[in-house]
């Protein structure tokens, strides 16, 4: 279920009630009248199945500019009104997209950021140890705290509503952040070099993490399925299912290997690393693209199937 919260304008507030209580799957539907103070107005709880949301939001979406509303998750709903709620509600709950939500995410995934750019830093340089040391854990731990997903999924929801200022923006993002991570990688890995911390030979004797500049026709597989996996994951709101996505790739892996590889001259390993990430990122986002468009397609008609079915049945 999600929480709804409204400020509508004290002259529309029957309007907003008789939306909320003409649309399936909304239950629990609360009225503070003049509780509101920035902006003024009355202020409207609710209760809603996510499969209802982009309903709801699509026709109050004049509340943008004349009111306020906002959509939380909630973590848990002791109510049988909910639960009818949800089964009124046309569809899965976690085969919905909302739409708004997926927009305003993707929007501040493709900002650049100094956070952005810290952990995508710490990232790459804990996978260019990793490459030095021979490390598989390093190499799964940058993984993980690679930030470079969010930019991808931006750039999918641009291809598939062609909006090309997110596009460009997502894009630029995903390059700043690649070369801040690989910069910062390069001048830590010449410096040890210079120091006799490091050398070629460690290149030589790490054939547990070769994987990396060694792509081939399973790269592109495992990017196609972490694309598709991804995107599921974040319009579905399953954050763990994500983790498994970054583990998958091998995007900051090959930026840290291209970075060390670099400083240590091996120019074999600086092609086949590029080469590796450019594989990944392709695959990413040529599958994620072709999930959001099926969603956005397929979606509407099972909702639309399933509240026609529901309502012959009555």
């Amino acid at each position: 279920m999600l929480h709804m919260r409204v400020v509508s304008p004290p002259g529309r507030t029957d309007e907003v009630l008789e939306t909320l209580e003409s649309c399936t799957g909304v239950t629990n539907i609360a009225v503070l009248p003049g509780a509101a103070r920035r902006p003024e107005g009355d202020l409207i709880f609710c209760d809603l199945a996510r499969e209802s949301a982009n309903t709801v939001i699509g026709r109050l979406k004049w509340l943008e500019t004349e009111g306020s509303m906002a959509v939380e998750q909630v973590d848990l709903s002791i109510s049988r009104a909910s639960e009818e709620a949800k089964e009124d509600a046309p569809g899965e709950g976690d085969d919905a997209v909302i739409w708004e939500e997926l927009r305003q995410r993707v929007q501040g995934d493709s900002r650049i950021t100094w956070a952005y750019l810290a952990f995508f830093a710490i990232a790459t340089q804990l996978a260019g140890i990793g490459v030095l040391l021979n490390s598989p854990i390093l190499i799964v731990g940058a993984m993980v705290l690679g930030p470079e997903f969010g930019a991808v999924a931006a750039i999918c929801f641009g291809l598939m509503l062609r909006r090309w200022r997110l596009i460009g923006s997502s894009s630029i993002t995903l390059i700043v952040g690649f070369s801040v991570g690989i910069a910062v990688t390069f001048a830590c890995a010449l410096v040890s070099s210079w120091l006799g911390w490091v050398n070629h030979s460690m290149l030589e004797l790490n054939a547990e993490v070769q994987f990396i500049v060694l792509p081939d026709k399973f790269s592109f597989i495992v990017a196609l399925l972490a694309g598709v996996a991804g995107v599921l994951s974040i319009t579905a709101g399953k954050s763990s299912a994500l983790v498994g996505v970054f583990i998958s790739v091998t995007t900051i892996p090959a930026a840290g290997y291209a970075a060390v590889a670099t400083a240590l001259a091996d120019w074999g390993a600086v092609g086949g690393a590029a080469a590796q990430l450019a594989i990944n990122i392709t695959g990413m986002v040529v599958s994620g693209t072709a999930t959001l468009i099926v969603q956005r397609t397929f979606w509407p008609q099972v909702g639309q199937s399933a509240e026609r079915g529901r309502k012959s049945s009555a």
